[in-house]
């Protein structure tokens, strides 16, 4: 049978943090699912543990991003390959609730194309983390909820519930850092589609080193900020914006 839900894990030299990470979400979720552990490399010291773990636990299946390094083409070369009709992406630092991936999935079930883990709606927090970015990204999704009602006050987090088939159909153009949360979001508001978000508690990481780069990733969150601004798009119109991009090169999924 086809899982309900993917769960996609970018990965980079997570080592033996990750058999914890996977061990939660293997407890935590109830729905059928698949959890995909995505790495850019097979030296990656991820894939040993990942395996070991998968060797024990058929749901876990660890595989190989060919699009590209950087965790954009991980998220979005598991959204690709997932063999589910929902995806769900979680970080491997432990920052994220697992308890909340049936609930995310169960809200795209009911129609919604993303589902969104909030922190800053009641009943969110976040806990640590670099003061100015966890500003910045508040600021970013509270003034987006109000101002181009986008459906969630928090569209910057990566913790998010996608419709598998919308996505292929919109496309992602991220191809750097962690935006693509933010892309969706703002592509579903411009087709009108269904936005929605339960309040989620967000840890700072226990596990490695944060690659999040505040710098060299403001500009595409910038872009998509903008974009969330505008008048109705079709999903022909979306497209041939992604289509038009220079940034979308053709790419063919690894075997």
């Amino acid at each position: 049978m086809s899982p309900q839900v993917s769960v996609v894990i970018p990965v980079y030299n997570e080592g033996e943090g990750i058999i914890a990470c996977l061990e939660r979400i293997l407890r935590e979720v109830r729905l059928s699912a698949e959890v995909l552990v995505v790495y850019d490399m097979p030296e990656d010291t991820t894939v040993p543990f990942a395996e070991k773990v998968a060797a024990n636990d058929p749901r876990v299946r660890p595989v190989l991003n060919t699009y590209g390094k950087g965790p954009a083409n991980a998220i979005r070369f598991g959204i690709d390959v997932a063999r589910a009709p929902i995806a769900v992406v979680t970080m491997a630092d432990g920052s994220d609730d697992p308890r909340q991936i049936d609930e995310l999935a169960r809200l795209v079930d009911r129609g919604v194309v993303v589902a969104a883990a909030s922190r800053y709606m009641p009943g969110g927090q976040q806990v640590g983390g670099p003061r100015f970015k966890g500003l910045l990204s508040r600021v970013a999704g509270r003034s987006l909820r109000l101002l181009a009602r986008v459906g969630t006050r928090d569209a910057t987090n990566s913790f998010k519930a996608y419709n598998t088939e919308w996505v292929r159909q919109v496309g992602i153009e991220s191809r750097t850092g962690f935006s693509i949360g933010l892309e969706l979001t703002a592509k579903a508001h411009r087709m009108r589609r269904p936005v929605a978000e339960i309040p989620t508690i967000w840890l700072d990481r226990t596990l490695g080193e944060s690659r999040f780069d505040l710098v060299g990733f403001v500009p595409a969150y910038l872009k998509w900020y903008r974009f969330a601004f505008g008048r109705r798009l079709t999903v022909e119109q979306v497209k041939k914006l992604s289509n038009n991009s220079d940034e979308n090169p053709r790419e063919k999924i690894g075997k």
